[in-house]
């Protein structure tokens, strides 16, 4: 049975009403975070803490991944969001507690980056399974790429706020921020309404279901049976086992590479910021090439190219990096924006969050064994080894993944999967799970 989608006039006043708070705590995050990160750097002067700190950031949803899934779809996704970001605020708090008497360790900030991760791991899902259901199809990838726009702003803002705040305001009142803004929030997600999926048989998912292993499975199964898209999720592995460790260690590079300061870190993320807010309305206006992988892959060599540049930059050209941090920006809405609505105009509506956190745990899978060799690797080679490899495999997969048909034509599963309803003769059962994972197979013969 076909997810039942928005109408068409009435999706944009309650989408963005909740849409505006996430970003007011999306903006109060990304200052706490500069805020940390920079003290982390001036504290220690690590990249072995850098990463680590990434790592426990990471490595909750590659391990819990698929099982938060199951539990947003088996759960009101209204209520996940709202109890996820008061978790998150609740941590920032401790934070404030922590720096406010004196007591930080670098362990708390460990401890507190692992339970963000966690609340953030059910909030991504939830509202990307969510969007689904309150935008239109059509307007899916333009929603993805007005995202990837503001999330480009707020990455301009932010660090120099962040840099203008910390000359101002003690670390503690800087993360008290962050605690402000997720109760902007979470006040729009008290009295919006939010659509739960409705299963093939017409009916509200049920919240009490036998078996979390099987649900939790259902996502892994439906990908499997996607054709090329397990291709396209090892290319994101490797490809984040070299870019991952890479950006955490940005600080690192600006420090010791270039000879910056807060400022000039403030400066590289701004450009990044500037270059996601380009590639991010770009692909808002445009909506990309008729066929979405394409427009992917265009973006990831883009990517490519501007981390090498990265990693190639002298440390007396610390304009360059930046001409090349913008381009890497550009990139990224390009890269991901596209992927995400072909995501939700593809998979049902009930069995989005396992779907999503299902790549999420994938893509992300490979991340702890980079974040683990990059500190130590960064201080022995160099952390613009990070760079220069990242650069090269995403320029390398672009290209191999470009002659590859069954990611090319990965997204003419929902096409082959609608003819297959229509040929099939009376008393036949459309919604029968297995003949439905058995037409991606029958496709990719085709």
């Amino acid at each position: 049975m076909e997810q039942k989608r928005p109408r068409q006039r009435h999706w944009a006043a309650p989408f963005f009403t909740i849409w505006i708070g996430q970003q007011f705590s999306l903006i109060g995050s990304m200052v706490a975070q500069f805020g940390l990160v920079w003290w982390l750097t001036s504290t220690t002067g690590s990249a072995t803490v850098l990463a680590t700190a990434t790592l426990a950031a990471v490595l909750p949803m590659v391990i819990l991944g698929p099982f938060v899934g199951a539990l947003i779809d088996r759960w009101n996704r209204r209520l996940v969001m709202i109890v996820a970001d008061g978790f998150v605020a609740l941590a920032a708090a401790g934070l404030v507690v922590l720096f406010w008497t004196g007591t930080m360790r670098i362990w708390h900030i460990y401890l507190v980056m692992l339970l963000r991760s966690i609340g953030g791991g059910f909030h991504w899902p939830a509202m990307q399974a969510s969007t689904s259901l309150m935008v239109p199809e059509r307007h899916l990838a333009r929603v993805q790429g007005a995202n990837q726009t503001v999330h480009g702003a707020l990455n301009i803002v932010a660090p120099p706020l962040g840099a203008l705040l910390l000359a101002f305001l003690p670390l503690y009142g800087v993360i008290a921020i962050d605690v402000f803004t997720a109760l902007l929030a979470i006040v729009p997600l008290l009295f919006v309404h939010v659509p739960q999926p409705v299963t093939r048989s017409g009916e509200p998912a049920a919240p009490g279901r036998p078996s979390l292993w099987k649900e939790a499975g259902e996502g892994l199964r439906f990908i499997r049976g996607w054709p090329g898209v397990m291709g396209l999720l090892i290319m994101a592995t490797a490809i984040n086992f070299l870019l991952n460790p890479a950006f955490s260690l940005l600080p690192i590079l600006v420090s010791k590479h270039f000879g910056g300061r807060a400022l000039h870190l403030g400066w590289m993320e701004s450009a990044w910021g500037f270059g996601v807010v380009s590639g991010g309305l770009v692909l808002s206006v445009w909506g990309g090439f008729r066929r979405r992988i394409l427009t992917t892959l265009t973006g990831l060599a883009g990517m490519g190219a501007g981390t090498l540049l990265i990693g190639l930059s002298p440390s007396s050209a610390f304009a360059l990096a930046l001409v090349a941090m913008f381009v890497t920006g550009f990139m990224n809405p390009i890269t991901n924006g596209p992927v995400i609505a072909l995501t939700q105009s593809i998979v049902p509506s009930e069995v989005q969050g396992r779907v999503f956190t299902v790549i999420q745990s994938i893509t992300a899978g490979m991340s702890p064994l980079g974040l683990a060799a990059a500190g130590p690797v960064a201080d022995a080679l160099g952390v613009r080894t990070w760079y220069l490899a990242g650069g090269v495999v995403c320029l390398v997969m672009a290209l191999a993944a470009l002659c590859m048909p069954s990611i090319m034509h990965m997204e003419d599963y929902r096409a082959t999967d609608r003819t297959a309803e229509k040929a099939e003769p009376a008393g036949s059962s459309p919604a029968d799970p297995a003949a439905r994972r058995a037409r991606p197979r029958d496709a990719a013969a085709v």
